[in-house]
């Protein structure tokens, strides 16, 4: 996965491992950053990883 790509809200699902209300709520609440494009919502990979280590060192 590279830094700069763009993923997909079922991409994010799928790496995450949870469903796409969880997704659209994190993207909400404003822990998840994205953009549109069009009518269609991305997710920078970087995003996820940041909020992936970020919930890692919460939990720790």
């Amino acid at each position: 996965m590279r830094d700069d790509e763009l993923l997909t809200v079922p991409d994010v699902m799928a790496r995450l491992k949870v469903g796409r209300s969880t997704v659209y709520d994190l993207i909400r609440s404003r822990r998840l950053p994205s953009i549109t494009i069009g009518r269609c919502r991305r997710i920078p990979a970087r995003a996820v990883r940041e909020y992936i280590t970020d919930e890692l060192e919460a939990a720790a």
